[in-house]
């Protein structure tokens, strides 16, 4: 029998065969990074990986097809500390399928480190000029065009300009460990000697905790 570490929300698992009293991913283990982090300084690092990432995948999924689809978006802002701001013209596709399914993944990498992150929740679309008003920015105009009959401008009152909100429900991210001589080195030790190599903080947030600290800030 193995020691599994498998999710467990999900209903299947796929392996290949026992381990015994050995973990079978061992990997998550060793770089495992939950315990001794406050859930402020979990989330609040997560969220400023985000920001100074800036763009990421937003994946929805076709209502028809049920294929998923993913596209690059720039994060405009959040909100209760954790919910992600994008702005979107309400006229493509990611619209009608949030208006369809409104299950949602955000992930965001640094390619020079390697370190990512992934958020799963759910969207909404937000049409509020109130809103659009207060994260508006000009250069929106460049991706959504003048239609030159005065309303659909690419202005702040433009009604295709709207915001998707992404309530986050559950999160994972790393973040590297050491500096990179450091990681070289544990990457050589481990296909030398087969330990498994100790080079990032991997981090996960539960739904329980992303409400914990909704309440809190």
């Amino acid at each position: 029998m193995s020691i599994s570490v498998h999710p467990g929300n999900t209903s299947q698992h796929f392996s290949t065969g026992e381990t015994g009293s050995k973990i079978a991913n061992p990997y998550k283990n060793v770089n495992a990074d939950n315990l001794n982090i406050s859930l402020k300084e979990k989330v609040e690092d997560l969220i400023d990986f985000a920001n100074n990432t800036k763009f990421g995948m937003m994946t929805t999924r076709q209502d028809l097809s049920g294929l998923l689809v993913s596209r690059c978006m720039a994060l405009a802002a959040t909100e209760n500390g954790v919910d992600l701001i994008f702005h979107t013209n309400t006229e493509t596709g990611k619209t009608d399928e949030i208006c369809s399914d409104s299950h949602v993944n955000i992930s965001f990498i640094k390619p020079s480190t390697g370190e990512w992150a992934s958020i799963s929740g759910t969207a909404s679309i937000e049409v509020d000029r109130e809103k659009v008003r207060a994260h508006y920015t000009p250069s929106l105009k460049a991706w959504v065009g003048d239609l030159g009959n005065g309303v659909h401008n690419g202005g702040p009152e433009d009604p295709r300009i709207s915001i998707i909100k992404v309530k986050a429900i559950t999160a994972t991210y790393t973040l590297t460990k050491g500096s990179a001589v450091s990681r070289g080195i544990e990457v050589a030790k481990g296909a030398v000697t087969g330990s498994t190599a100790s080079t990032n903080k991997l981090r996960e947030i539960t739904e329980e905790e992303l409400q914990q600290y909704r309440a809190i800030s």
